[in-house]
Parts: C-alpha cells; structure tokens; sequence
C-alpha cells in the first residue's frame, strides 16, 4: 500500500508512497552482518542478506559512547527540537527559490527550481510524515506533526501565490519554448499547473480564498474521518449472549467491538460484531457527508462537473465514465462466477450450521476460507517453516539479481539513524551503475505503530545542479511477529506476498531515475502505481521463484513443488465472489464522488450499490461506508487496485510467464515501466511495456482469466 497524505502543489504527493554519497558498490554492503546477534537453530546456509534477517539485532554495543546521528542520516534530527531547526531552514530555502522562479526567465530553469522548491518542502514533509505515525517517542512524534502543521502552511501560501503561478503560466503559455523541452520537463510543468489550478490559483480572489478554505476543510474532515473509521463501539455485555463476550475486549460493562472478526469461527460472534461495529454513528455520517459535498464544491470551483473527474485526470482511467464502463463489464464477467462462489459458501454453511444457513455479509471470508482448507489442505503452519524472514529476503534479493543486475546489503545504521534497534537498513546496488538508493526496513510488530503494511517515500531521487543524482530513501512497514527463542521470524504465505507487494513499490522507488523528484518512483497516478507492487505477488506465487529461496530453516528441505500449486490454486477458491466485492467498493466510491447533491442518503446509496454490484443482502442499520477509511486517500481512486491487478496481469502473461527470470523481459520492464516514475503519461508506459494499447475489454479479460483453475494442479493432486 502507498501511504499518501500529499494534495496539492510541492506537496503533491507528500508521505505515502525517499540519502548518501554514493558508493562503489563494492563498498555497499560493508558492515552487513555488524547488526549482529546469533542464528538460533539455522541451519541452512544463507547469503548474507538473508543471515541478516534471520538473527536477532543485540543493539549497538560499540556505539555506546559513540556520537549520535540524527535520523534518516539527517544531523539536525537528532533530538526532537531538530524538526524546528530543519522546517525553518527549508521555509528559508523555499523563500529564496520562490524569489529565484519570479525572477527568472521562462524556460527549463523554471521547472528545475520549481522541482528544487518541491524537493525542499517534500524532504521535510515527506519524513515528517512517517515520523509523527511511527516514531515510538511522543516527543519526535509530535515535533514531526508541528512540521507537517508548518510546512502545510507554506504551501497553503505557495498555492496562493499569483506571481509564483505566474512565472510558470509564462512558460506553458510559450508554445515554442515548450516544444523545446524534453518530454519529461513538459510533463512535469504541466504537472505543477495542473497543481496549481486545482488549488483554485486561476481564480479571482474571492473565490482563490473559498478554494483554500476548502481545501482546509477537507484536511481537517479527512482526518476526522479516518479516526472515526477505526474507532470501536461498545456495548453492554448484557446485551450480547455470554458465551460470545469473551471473543471482544472488555470495558467494565461493556463489551468493546473493534473490528469485523470476519475469521471467528462462531457465526454469532461474526454476526455480532458486523451489526455493532458497522452500527452507524451520527457524527461520523456528518463527517462523510461533509467531506464528499466540500469535495464536490471546490471541483465544482475550479472548474470540474464532479470530484471524481478532477481526480482522475492524468490517470490510466482518465474519467468516471471509463472508471464505470470497467466496473460494470468486469461486474457482468463475474456474475455467473459469483453466484457460484455463493452457493458453494451456502452449501458449506449449511453442512456446518444447518439451523441459520442463510449466506449473510459476514459470512464469505469464513466459509470461503474453510473451503480452501477442506480441499487443498493450506494450513500455513505446514507452510510458514520454509519461509523465514531470512529466506524470503534471500529470495528477494535472488530474483531482483537475475531480473534487473540489482543487489541488497544489508548496512549498519550509525547510532540516531533509525527509530527503533529493529529497523534493517539495506543499500540497493546496481551491477553497473552503483548505489541506487536506501530501504529502511521496519517489519516488526510494536505497540503504537500502525497495523498497516505500507511504503513511504522519505527523499525523492532527482538530478542535482551539481550533475549528482540525489539517492532516494523509503522506508517499508511491516507488522511481522519477532522471532521465537529457537527460530527466526516464519513468515505465513500472506505475509510473504504482502512482503513482496510493498518491496515491488520500493523497486519502483529505487529504479525510478527521473530528473525530477516531483514524479520521482511512486509519485504517479494511483491506477499506475500499484501497478509494480501488484506484478511482484505474481512472482511471489510462482514455484520457479519460490523454489530459489524457500527452505525449510532446520532441515534446508525445499518446498514441494504440489504445495506451491496448492497454495496458488486455493487463491480461486470464491475468488470471483471477492473480486465482486472489489467491484461494489469501488462503484461506491465512484457513485459517492459523483453528481451532487447526492439523490439519496450514503447509506441508501451503499444499499443500493450493494444490490447492484454484490448480490448479498444490506443488513439494516448498519452503515460500512463510515469504516470505509480508503475514501480518504484513495477517494474517487479506489478502483485502481482492479485496474492495476488488470495491467500487472497482462504484464506478467505476455512478459514474464515463460520465465519469470528472464534478464531481458526485467531489462524492459524497468526501461518501459520503472524508469519512468511518473514522468510518462501511464497508459504511454503501459502500451510500451505490452507492445499494444490494452482496451476496457483487454483489462476485464485479464483478471477474469486470473480466476481460471490450472489443469496441471488437479493432475498433480490426482497422481
């Protein structure tokens, strides 16, 4: 998952999705193995990389007198108060570069300082941002959220400056100097007007002042929004029979409901805390409405007829009306499909509870889940031996090796670099070309840190003045469980896909080599970039990948090749019935940032929608669109992830299934795909990739087929 939290101009894509000299690369890896500790009960022979990641860290005994540094590498965030001394200094820069732009003529050095002013802001922004949700001192954690809250307030006034609009209308409004631009430089002037306009800076003053106290609005909604997503419900226990109370947390009298419980095995239990989590709460359903008819005012204010069609301009989709026509033929594709899946899940509930044998809402992820256990017998504990952290890091570095001529070392932080002993850091190298950027590595579980596997971009790579290439830095997060006393971290086979997908985002971040940070690796259209992320759950699901690294951490046994096929197999079982769901989330977010005002409540529409576009009944009184947080980031967007699994599939059958470790199929994916960040128009970068330009059938087509069984599994499970 990409985290984004960016909006608008030299902030537009802040957080989410990130430093050093650079190195020989023979010098990348020096220091792997100094974050010490011991192997316990290995022994198999691993590479260094994976060695790293199968011990424990036993902290930095050496530094102890040593100097601190400050995180990430920066000096001045050594100590909390750092983040003022660095806000001020890139408020400073910022001003200085503002005053560079409007004295300027037009032409490529106006986008340059325009990217350098976005490069200033971005660095603190962007690492501010990761800071303030996963440092584990309140201290760094709030220092961090003031400068966010700081540099939040520059751009608010960069956005509204007419003579900085000005400089750069200048130069779009030039035709001949334009055309003499590269293709990338256009793109990213035109990217930064697009910024621009959206913020309302065309407008007349008056109106310049609704926009930004919109677009304040919307902040402040936003993140009210998100934290109502994610809030429990309570309930008197009395209320609830008291053989189920003990599934929930407890507070005094109540019981505490603070999630879906979607795997409990008891259909109570599942029942229970759909209706009162999902119970729908007033101030939350304000908020959303609030949210999307403040959305819908200021597209409406800079010139867009919904925010729907503002926030897809520039994407593979383009408009609503594509978005649709993919949902609803994709949604025509699985309807037989689906109503299979279902009864298959009814037959299964009622074997199991012949009493209440109705499918409800909250029935599919259990029962289709003990439909994949009863037929291809996936219990992951018989799976999670052979993939240790270790081994899937080995793995990892093994296939990016054959595909791209790139290598992972694991590097010793100095002391202050990182915010917790745990965090790996690793320099990623290119056979040829040298140190390409840094992977911050925080995979495991602690209290305070959010339960989300995600990617953020700490620094942005891009060409300097100077002709150096400023290396991009990431940090990846995990929630994995610590290591045991007599085994490494053992990873599930859901762990290790989700492994996979956020280090296909951090590959996209580090081979992202644009000459500007502003579309630097991630920082391109949402359809487009989970793209990359999605392709490497591919490979994760191939037994001529999985069989480079998967090994059991005692015995060195490779993993069978039938259990590999088993795994992949049970990934259809009701797989169309979860990809119509996919299709009712994202024709709900379309539908909510659509034509306002709304026809009906939120709550009508999600019923309605529902119906429509799922086929199980809505449950009275709930309201799921109030924990629907992906409205937040990915509002008007959601259907990206379908539109993505579409691209990453067509990718991965016309360019990597006859040998997924081909070097010259990885060689073109980075040079039509990666390279590019998001300097490339995406659907110039899809139709390069593929040698064809994919049409709304092409991407139906392609996740449908995803769904067909493999003969070859049912003749290996039959021998």
């Amino acid at each position: 998952m990409l985290q984004e939290v960016g909006r608008m101009l030299f902030a537009r894509k802040l957080g989410g999705l990130g430093a050093g000299a650079a190195r020989r690369p023979g010098r990348a890896g020096r220091g792997g193995l100094a974050a010490g500790g011991r192997a316990r009960g290995v022994s198999t022979s691993w590479s260094p990389v994976g060695a790293a990641f199968n011990v424990k860290p036993q902290g930095r005994l050496l530094d102890l007198f040593g100097e601190r540094q400050g995180l990430f590498g920066v000096p001045e965030l050594s100590t909390p108060e750092g983040f003022q001394v660095a806000q001020e200094a890139a408020l400073r820069k910022s001003e200085w570069l503002v005053e560079r732009a409007c004295a300027t003529s037009p032409g490529l050095q106006t986008v340059l300082i325009f990217d350098e002013l976005s490069d200033a802001l971005c660095r603190v922004a962007d690492l501010a941002d990761f800071v303030k949700i996963a440092h584990p001192e309140p201290a760094f954690r709030e220092a961090a959220e003031e400068a966010c809250r700081s540099v939040g307030t520059m751009v608010e006034k960069l956005n509204t400056n007419v003579e900085l609009y000005q400089s750069l209308k200048k130069l779009l409004d030039d035709k001949k100097l334009m055309d003499s631009l590269d293709a990338e430089t256009r793109r990213v002037a035109e990217l930064f007007m697009f910024d621009f306009e959206i913020s309302g800076i065309h407008l007349d003053e008056e109106k310049r002042r609704r926009a930004v106290d919109l677009n304040v609005k919307i902040l402040d909604l936003s993140s009210t929004f998100l934290m109502g997503s994610h809030s429990p419900n309570k309930i008197q226990k009395q209320l609830l029979p008291e053989h189920i109370q003990h599934h929930f947390a407890r507070d005094r009298n109540h019981v505490v409901i603070d999630g879906l419980h979607a795997e409990a095995g008891d259909d109570l239990v599942r029942e229970a805390a759909y209706k009162i989590f999902l119970y729908p709460s007033a101030g939350q359903l304000k908020c959303l409405e609030e949210l999307l008819s403040s959305r819908d005012l200021l597209a409406k204010l800079v010139g867009y007829s919904t925010f729907s069609h503002r926030a897809l301009r520039g994407t593979i989709a383009q408009n609503p009306e594509t978005v649709m026509q993919f949902l609803e033929k994709l949604s025509d594709k699985l309807s037989e499909r689906t109503i299979k899946d279902f009864e298959m899940m009814r037959r299964m509930k009622m074997k199991l509870n012949p009493q209440n044998s109705e499918l409800m809402p909250w029935d599919p992820p259990y029962y289709s889940g003990v439909i994949r256990a009863e037929r291809y017998n996936i219990e992951p504990s018989l799976y999670c031996p052979f993939f240790s952290l270790g081994a899937c890091m080995e793995g990892l570095n093994i296939l990016f090796n054959k595909l791209l001529g790139v290598s992972l070392y694991v590097e010793q932080p100095a002391k202050g670099e990182v915010w917790c002993d745990a965090v790996r850091k690793l320099a990623v190298v290119h056979e040829s070309e040298g140190l390409l950027g840094y992977i911050y590595c925080d995979f495991f579980q602690r209290g305070n840190k959010p339960h989300q596997d995600c990617h953020f971009t700490i620094r942005g790579g891009r060409l300097k003045e100077d002709g150096a290439y400023q290396l991009p830095v990431v940090v990846l997060m995990l929630n994995l469980p610590h290591s045991a006393r007599d085994s490494p971290t053992l990873l599930t086979p859901g762990m290790m896909e989700n492994l996979f997908h956020e280090m296909g985002h951090a590959m996209h971040s580090m081979l992202g080599r644009t000459r500007y940070q502003h579309v630097t690796g991630t920082r391109c259209p949402t359809d487009f970039a989970e793209v990359p992320s999605i392709l490497m759950e591919y490979f994760s699901n191939d037994y001529r990948v999985v069989n480079q690294f998967a090994r059991h951490y005692q015995t060195g046994q490779p993993l069978p090749k039938a259990m590999v096929s088993r795994l992949c197999e049970s990934k259809k079982v009701c797989a169309a019935a979860d990809m119509q769901l996919q299709v009712f989330y994202a024709a709900l977010d379309q539908i909510y940032h659509g034509q306002h005002p709304l026809r009906k409540s939120t709550t009508d529409i999600l019923k309605e929608t529902q119906e429509q576009f799922y086929g199980l009944p809505y449950v009275p009184n709930t309201a799921w669109q109030l924990r629907f947080s992906h409205l937040v980031g990915y509002g008007a967007k959601y259907y990206s992830y379908l539109m993505s699994r579409a691209v990453a599939s067509m990718v991965w059958k016309d360019c990597f299934l006859q040998d997924p470790l081909n070097r010259a199929a990885g060689e073109r994916y980075r040079r039509e795909m990666l390279a590019h960040g998001g300097g490339k128009e995406p659907m110039l970068m899809v139709q390069g990739m593929l040698q064809k330009c994919p049409s709304i059938d092409d991407f139906v087509d392609a996740l449908v087929s995803d769904l067909n069984l493999d003969f070859e599994t049912f003749l290996m499970d039959s021998e």
